[in-house]
């Protein structure tokens, strides 16, 4: 009978904001300089920091000495090969969550917020402290998950782009972008500031500005529903352009078509990550639907 496979955790962090200027800046004290001549202080930061620390020394200690483990920064996610029974743990804030939600099939997930009083802690609902009793339960496949829908592009050419919040189609600079737009029998051409086709978890940020400024009557979906929204920003109405089309709520099955007419400045990106594009050139059609992949994150 084969052995049971040592359980891995991968706990997934970015640097905090004092790291990033002391790297920036060469030392703490030229940091501190240079905070200094704008009117701020870095000994808020460093508090900031030294609670982190202390939150990261909690969850490491946490780590049964015979699992294996894995620490990686956000930013090394695309090079990283996650295992189909990986507990991954996210340190910070919610946003950490959907930068490695992209990359799973399935994990468990834990969210751990070292900072309540700056981090909302939707998708990092839990403090460091309970972090082994959390771990116990993911890796015994106890617990209760919350499977939240994610959002996949699908590119005539077979190439994929999965998010946990929204996905932008667009021109990748403040130019128009034009395309058109098929939703259900009808089709329509625009030039616009782009397409953000949303998620539930998405529904509480960016959507959520558009829905709350064009005072939509659309109810926004779920997490867990299954069901997407995608929202036209700042439609054009011309003798060429309509904006008929510009909101709706996509079922699960269901999909949003869009056909590039954009140069090569066309892109399709997840997530608020601009640097993880697809280019979108003209003629090109991206599919934009539920994926079949969730996000499992555990709440207890």
């Amino acid at each position: 009978m084969a052995a049971a496979r040592v359980p891995r955790v991968v706990l997934v962090t970015r640097p905090t904001d004092f790291e990033r200027l002391v790297a920036r800046h060469g030392t703490r004290a030229q940091a501190a300089f240079f905070l200094e001549t704008r009117g701020q202080s870095i000994e808020e930061v460093e508090a900031r920091h030294q609670a982190f620390a202390a939150g990261l020394e909690s969850v490491l200690n946490s780590i049964p000495i015979g699992w294996r483990r894995n620490r990686i920064d956000r930013t090394d996610l695309d090079r990283f090969l996650f295992e189909p029974e990986d507990v991954v743990v996210a340190l910070g804030q919610d946003g950490l969550v959907a930068n490695v939600a992209k990359y799973l099939s399935g994990q468990a997930v834990i969210g751990l917020n070292p900072a309540p009083d700056l981090f909302e802690g939707v998708l990092v609902p839990h403090p460091p402290r309970a972090a082994p009793e959390l771990l116990r339960i993911a890796v015994a496949g106890r617990g209760t998950y919350e499977e939240r829908t994610m959002v996949e592009g699908v590119l005539d050419d077979g190439q994929k782009l999965l998010a946990l919040n929204e996905i932008f189609v667009g021109h990748r600079t403040h130019q128009s972008s034009r395309y058109r737009l098929a939703w259900g029998e009808e089709t329509e051409r625009h030039s616009s500031s782009g397409v953000i086709t949303a998620t539930g978890t998405g529904s509480t940020g960016w959507a959520r500005s558009i829905h709350h400024e064009r005072a939509s009557a659309l109810k926004l979906p779920s997490p867990t529903s299954g069901q997407l929204v995608f929202f036209v920003r700042e439609a054009w109405p011309s003798v060429a352009t309509g904006t008929s089309l510009t909101q709706g709520i996509i079922p699960a099955g269901r999909s949003v078509d869009i056909v590039s007419e954009m140069d090569d400045d066309g892109v399709l990106f997840g997530d608020g990550i601009e640097t993880d594009r697809i280019e979108f050139s003209w003629g090109r059609k991206v599919s934009l639907h539920a994926a079949p992949t969730r996000l499992r994150l555990l709440r207890g």
